[in-house]
């Protein structure tokens, strides 16, 4: 192995040969139940990085395998041989001026495509849950699917054209006649092939129509077999046999969708049934209306649900047997949306219903509701042992055999003592999934795992022909499973298929054609406790939803697989074992380069903050010396800021010698252009008004500005009283601080101890309450709203700047675009609508990037380790004449700053500057 490694390095920077054992571990893991640790990991960026590590592994006879996003539920996203995981580069978007097509690469995010269309109303046709982190490469390979795309709108259905990389090197364009020309001249022996395969089967009329039978549910098991009898041009075989076909024939490395539309218009009804049989007997007329979504939910994926905040009180008191039927209808238009909802309700009419149903069209209404299909899969998660994994499998029967095949599952949970399952699903297609959790780590465990998945398996088959794979692909998982569901006659075309295109077996070996009946029992991947420092790490399936959140993804590790790290650190610390080099590399890749931002926890189904699980560890990790440090600090922290401000004094008196980059360099990164200079604390002067409570919090007391007039406390306090407000200033403040740098570090203890402290201080300035108070850094609200627990009114900046100022200021708008930053904290409090309407209140163009969520300052992270900033702000563009950026959050803006040029401030200053000009403009 050690010569391909060479052999690749060779060919790729070194940074994208990735051999540590901490991170070959990470990536041996996916959205599956399965782990392969590769041997090695090679990052591609080009089509022709792709053929060259496919060449090179060739000749050193090593299998290869793709990875987009590893969202990927069957294990067809992990190698014991050479990952290829899929850069930046191949995340291309190129979308039609009227929006009708879009030629997406393999790793830009699904939802990144639906966003770049939602302007011109138009998505693409796969909806996958996994949307906000599965990537187009995955979606396509392996056929996705979801709630709304059914089979008419999935990857297969809305192929206009597919570029792909065969296993020998050819890349084949189907959209480009040249290309075709090309492939036909070098390839004809292979077209001549499959060209003959669909004959075949054409010919064998009891196939052709099994095949086409198959296709009228959602099936995603083995190979697309409907290509032979769909089309007879064999490139447009080829074509389709690459959709679902999880990376075992070819790369995929653009596809072209024809897109379908986005309605603006929708409405959701949740109906409840008396029992499952007349809720699936609804189902069957409801598929010829014209909803677009039908969602059903068991009774115990409604129990399961029931004691979730804002779940309907009926969940709570349903009978055994009671079902429920989640219904979307879309529309152009709100006229068209009424016929639809009006034709759906007389469909409904004549079943007995538990209550009578109600369509809404309010937003945040349709959101509840859709929290209760959302909150099931968590729900089983959050509950499971520690050791234990959730398994959700995917099957699909004919609409008109589901209530009998749900009924006849919930007979094999019982028979097998799977009591916590659950089953829901998109019931318009017949595919339903159903949940439940399993412990691996024991024998006698797995034995009863593949019990039930024979009996599962037989029942589907042999009693409903149902589809044993519907919409996440075959993988390792149903691999063994192929020939029974589709017989030996097809399973020998998918055979035959895999040996044309990859005769040496070389691509993602053992996934769809396995031989080994057992193979869905092997690789299991465990899942040691781990929560003995934060419990919720316990719960974490590995899925991979909080990928796209993390600043350090990409740089280092993304939370899952710092979780995967930590859980491997927790078992050798159990058998005794040592850390070794995993542990030493844990240090910076799982610690030292996590901002601990929280935005992982907004994206995880079942709610973990890894940045808990750094703090955690940051403070067990530490020394009794740098304990008592923190603690000095903590009890003396008006000294303390006081030395800080004094070495910022220093640092700017360095940069007037050697110059900004020369005094960046010899600190690693830690100085700053543009860096803030300290300025007294700003004062209030008017005592008329009413009272607000104002705390200026440490980051903004000791980065000030260049002058003392444009220091944040003077702005924020300028701001106030122009808007009729008589801000309070608290006594002591520089003693003050809300834990938050503290916490960051793992001192739980002083970081409480400052909290309580300031506390008793606002809630004296405030008269017990009475007055509003504000912080000017939203990580410090966060921090204070959490730790009151409502205790006291406290508001961050944004959120009172939105509510109270803005309806007291008049403003002039700035004609130049500015960029606006929604800093971590302020998104999890949702103040993105806020942040938003105050900067369009303030100026004609306000931009906020979308590639740029966390910008991975992370307190002092940006100091300490300023790759993780840069990392994070890689994508941020600066539109053209932009004046200047806007935040909440002081060393936030400091990296911004850093990265663009251009001055980033606190969004108070943007209302200063526009409040102040509209005052200006009206004496004239």
């Amino acid at each position: 192995m050690s010569a391909l490694i060479d052999a690749l390095r060779q060919r790729l920077p070194a940074s994208r040969v990735i051999t540590d054992e901490l991170r070959r571990l990470a990536y041996g893991t996916d959205g599956s139940f399965y782990r392969l640790t590769p041997e090695v990991v090679a990052v591609v960026e080009d089509e022709d990085e792709v053929r060259d590590v496919v060449d090179l592994a060739r000749s050193h006879r090593r299998p290869v395998t793709f990875r987009a996003a590893g969202t990927s539920l069957c294990g067809q996203a992990v190698t014991d041989g050479v990952l290829v995981l899929l850069g930046e580069g191949l995340a291309t978007c190129r979308i039609a001026p009227d929006g009708a097509t879009v030629k997406a690469g393999p790793a830009i995010v699904g939802a990144e495509v639906n966003r770049r269309l939602a302007p011109l109303g138009r998505k693409i046709g796969p909806d996958p849950a996994s949307i906000n982190a599965a990537k187009i490469g995955g979606i396509a390979a392996n056929n996705s699917s979801g709630m709304c795309c059914g089979t008419a709108q999935n990857s297969y259905r809305t192929l206009a054209s597919i570029r792909v990389l065969l296993a020998d090197g050819t890349l084949l364009d189907t959209g480009d006649a040249a290309s075709r020309a090309a492939f036909h001249a070098s390839h004809g022996a292979l077209l001549d092939s499959l060209a003959r395969l669909s004959d075949t089967v054409r010919a064998d009329h009891a196939l052709a129509e099994r095949i086409r039978t198959k296709y009228k549910i959602k099936n995603t098991t083995g190979y697309s077999l409907n290509a032979l009898v769909d089309y007879t041009d064999p490139i447009d075989i080829l074509a389709h046999l690459m959709i679902g076909s999880e990376g075992t024939l070819g790369f995929i490395s653009e596809v072209t969708y024809r897109t379908v539309p986005e309605y603006a218009h929708k409405a959701s009804a949740l109906v409840f049934f008396a029992d499952m049989e007349t809720a699936c007997r609804a189902v069957v007329g409801l598929k010829q209306q014209p909803v677009d979504a039908v969602e059903l939910l068991d009774r115990a994926s409604l129990r399961a649900v029931a004691d979730k905040p804002g779940m309907p009180p009926l969940l709570k008191t349903l009978a055994d047997g009671a079902t429920a039927l989640l219904i979307e209808t879309r529309a152009p238009d709100a006229a068209d949306l009424q016929r639809r909802i009006d034709a759906v309700l007389a469909e409904l009419a004549p079943y007995p219903l538990i209550e009578a149903p109600a369509f809404t069209t309010d937003p945040a209404e349709i959101d509840r509701l859709w929290n209760v299909r959302k909150g099931t899969f968590p729900a089983v998660g959050a509950v499971r042992k520690p050791g234990t994994t959730v398994i959700i499998e995917d099957v699909a029967v004919a609409v008109p055999d589901l209530a009998a095949a749900c009924l006849d599952l919930q007979a094999l949970f019982a028979k097998h003592g799977y009591s916590e399952a659950i089953i829901f699903g998109h019931a318009l297609e017949g595919n339903v999934h159903f949940v439940f959790t399993q412990d691996f780590g024991i024998a006698s465990e797995v034995a009863r795992y593949a019990a039930f998945m024979d009996e599962v398996c037989a029942l589907l088959v042999e009693k409903y022909d149902g589809s044993l794979k519907a919409e996440h692909g075959t993988g390792r998982n149903m691999a063994p499973f192929v020939e029974l569901e589709w017989g030996t006659q097809a399973y020998g075309l998918m055979k035959e298929i895999k040996a044309l295109f990859d005769p040496d077996g070389l691509l993602n070996p053992g996934v769809i054609i396995n031989d080994d009946p057992a193979a869905h029992l092997k690789h299991l991947k465990p899942m040691p406790a781990a929560g003995q420092l934060y419990a919720p790490v316990d719960r974490c399936i590995e899925c991979g939803f909080c990928e796209p959140q993390c600043p350090s993804h990409g740089l280092t590790l993304s939370p899952r697989q710092r979780i995967v790290g930590w859980r491997e650190l927790s078992r050798r610390q159990a058998a005794g074992e040592a850390p070794g080099r995993l542990g030493e590399d844990y240090l910076y890749m799982g610690l030292d380069t996590c901002a601990t931002c929280g935005l992982c926890a907004t994206a995880c189904p079942v709610g973990i903050e890894t940045g808990a699980l750094t703090r955690a560890v940051r403070g067990e990790n530490l020394s009794g010396v740098a304990r008592q440090l923190g603690k000095l600090a903590a009890d003396h922290f008006g000294a303390t800021q006081a030395l800080a401000r004094t070495a910022l004094k220093a640092g700017h008196v360095a940069e007037a010698i050697v110059g900004p980059k020369a005094l960046g360099r010899l600190t690693g990164g830690a100085w700053k252009e543009g860096m803030p200079r300290p300025q007294p604390l700003g004062r209030a002067t008017r005592s008329d008004g009413d009272k607000v409570v104002y705390f200026p919090t440490c980051a903004g007391r000791m980065f000030g500005a260049d002058t003392p007039e444009h220091a944040l406390s003077a702005t924020v306090v300028r701001v106030l009283e122009r808007a009729g407000y008589a801000p309070i200033v608290p006594e002591g403040v520089d003693a003050l601080c809300c834990g938050q740098s503290f916490a960051s570090k793992g001192m739980a203890a002083e970081a409480d101890a400052k909290s309580a402290q300031l506390e008793a201080v606002l809630r004296k300035a405030s008269d017990n309450g009475k007055h509003p108070i504000v912080l000017d850094a939203s990580a410090c609200s966060l921090r204070m709203k959490t730790f009151l627990a409502e205790r006291l009114p406290v508001f961050d900046l944004v959120e009172f700047a939105h509510d109270a100022l803005l309806p007291r200021l008049m403003l002039q708008k700035k004609s130049d675009p500015v960029l606006i930053h929604l800093n971590c904290s302020a998104r999890r409090m949702g103040f993105e609508a806020k942040l938003k309407q105050l900067a369009a209140a303030c100026a004609v163009q306000a931009v906020m990037p979308p590639e740029v969520k966390c910008c991975g300052f992370g307190g002092d992270r940006g100091f300490a380790v300023p790759e993780l900033n840069a990392h994070a702000l890689r994508k941020l563009e600066v539109p053209a004449g932009c004046c200047g950026g806007y935040s909440s959050n002081q060393t936030c803006e400091i990296g911004l700053t850093n990265a663009t040029g251009l001055p980033y401030r606190s969004i108070v200053h943007l209302l200063d500057e526009c409040s102040a000009e509209a005052a200006r403009l009206a004496t004239c």
